[in-house]
């Protein structure tokens, strides 16, 4: 509730005195969808940012008196910063706000105030699960009168929760430091006949947690090694590249000039066939977010008859067409080219990155969402960003 104003001898109501109460526990919110400058009758209440972008609360002279409070709270995807317009503010934390940070603006005069990060204590997480899956390899293109394309391999897949990628034992999850801001990188899916880029979790006093780009699908290039290989060339039968170990499986064969289907984090890709381009490898079950979801499947061969890529965001492939791409944020492998057509591969899709956590304190982040699922939270990164617990 915001401030009231009385008179002297006035008889309040028993509304009046329940509002009065009730603010105590339930502050009255005014919830923002861009920058903001306060105002004098958000003293006592929650002012709530909730934006996609960047945002701003600035904070100005003569609205406010010493002892006034507030309390500011970002519940968007964007960063919201506490901005000193000609008041000043002061703070031992940050005045950037990611998504679910908050805290208390305290007024020490008219013109200046204080502002003290956090909720009110707890805890930080013991430890994190994660999953980490690199961007898919390109499928490789087809050359006309020479050779249809190899299958992209599906981006290196690492987890801590369901399964992890090449058949390997589930990962360890981290404990957090307090403070420390840790980086997360998203690596791209690569065009055709390239390579997927690396995704990762990095910060001070954790060993770098990296998967690897998909291999391209053999083309121009020759089909290359990754989280999970690129699929063979049909042009001289050559065999598919190797996957990174406990986080993919190798690429197919090429055969008969059909390409070989790129591997997938769960199962290898298939050879090529006589008129079919090998099948792309499946990917890996996670239920890391409250639902299963299948991510890292390869992108099948190229071939004079369509190919399916694996479940999991592996392209496809179709005669005298382009490879279809890997799904995106799934970091599938991009189909191979033909070559009826002498056609590209499909790019292969960019990776993804979730973070899962007990309830308690929840984190700040830029670039990605938070979301509470069942006794959890999750942070889940589609694009790259930062994660902070603590001050």
């Amino acid at each position: 509730m915001a401030i009231q104003d009385f008179t002297a001898g006035q008889i309040l109501t028993a509304a009046q005195m329940d509002s009065l109460q009730a603010n105590d526990y339930n502050w009255t919110v005014s919830t923002k969808t861009a920058s903001y400058t306060l105002v004098a009758a958000d003293k006592g209440t929650r002012v709530v940012m909730n934006a996609a972008g960047a945002t701003t609360i600035t904070v100005n002279t003569s609205l406010f008196s010493a002892g006034d409070t507030l309390f500011i709270q970002n519940i968007g995807a964007g960063t919201c910063t506490i901005t000193a317009g000609t008041a000043t503010v002061t703070t031992a934390g940050s005045l950037a706000l990611g998504t679910w940070a908050g805290g208390t603006l305290y007024f020490t005069s008219a013109s200046a105030a204080i502002f003290f990060s956090g909720s009110g204590g707890g805890t930080i997480p013991s430890s994190v699960d994660y999953l980490v899956v690199a961007g898919g390899g390109g499928g490789g293109n087809g050359t006309s009168g020479v050779e249809n394309g190899g299958g992209g391999g599906a981006g290196g897949l690492r987890s801590t929760v369901t399964a992890t990628g090449g058949g390997g034992s589930l990962e360890t999850a981290f404990t957090p430091t307090s403070g420390v801001t840790y980086t997360i990188t998203i690596g791209g899916g690569g065009a055709s006949n390239t390579s997927g880029v690396n995704s990762s979790i990095s910060g001070t006093g954790l060993t770098t947690i990296t998967s690897i780009g998909g291999g391209r699908g053999d083309g121009t290039n020759a089909d290359a090694t990754g989280g999970s290989g690129g699929g063979g060339g049909g042009a001289t039968a050559g065999a598919g590249s190797a996957g990174e170990a406990n986080q993919g499986f190798a690429g197919g064969n090429g055969g008969s000039d059909m390409g070989g289907g790129g591997g997938g984090a769960g199962v290898a890709g298939t050879n090529g066939g006589s008129a079919t381009g090998g099948g792309g490898g499946n990917g890996v079950a996670i239920a890391i977010s409250g639902s299963s979801i299948t991510y890292g499947g390869g992108g099948a061969g190229g071939g004079s008859v369509s190919a399916s890529g694996g479940t999991g965001g592996g392209g496809g492939s179709t005669p005298a067409a382009q490879g279809t791409a890997g799904t995106a944020n799934l970091g599938g492998g991009g189909g191979g080219g033909t070559g009826n057509g002498s056609t590209a591969g499909g790019a292969g899709g960019k990776g993804v990155i979730i973070l899962r956590q007990s309830n308690g304190v929840v984190a700040s982040i830029t670039g990605g969402t938070a979301a509470i699922v069942g006794t959890n939270i999750t942070y889940t990164f589609n694009d790259s960003g930062t994660i902070k617990w603590g001050a």
